[in-house]
């Protein structure tokens, strides 16, 4: 059973590949020619200067910006609830108690 497997694949194989013919058979490949590539030039010749740049963490907020964060999640966890706390200014424009 096996031979006949062997046999039926081999034929398929022949069938969906090229025969070689004439000179353009495959004869022996020449072996590949590696050209050694250069090491790309360096990027940053001199050292970084620390201390021209303050350092800065933007994750890190001031009392009033963590209030008012806390604010605006806060009438966003409300509002999936259907509670409606906007905000007191709209556009500069005190908005009334009745309308919030």
């Amino acid at each position: 059973m096996l031979d006949l497997t062997v046999r039926t694949l081999a034929w398929m194989l022949s069938l969906c590949t090229p025969r070689p013919h004439g000179r353009h058979r495959l004869g022996a490949v020449p072996p590949l020619r590696i050209t050694p590539i250069p090491p790309p030039p360096p990027r940053f010749t001199e050292p970084l200067d620390g201390t021209a740049c303050r350092l800065v963490r933007p994750y890190v907020l001031d009392p009033d910006e963590r209030r008012r964060q806390r604010e605006r999640r806060r009438a966003a966890r409300l509002a999936t609830l259907g509670i409606d706390v906007g905000a007191k200014r709209i556009a500069g424009v005190r908005v009334p108690a009745a309308t919030r």
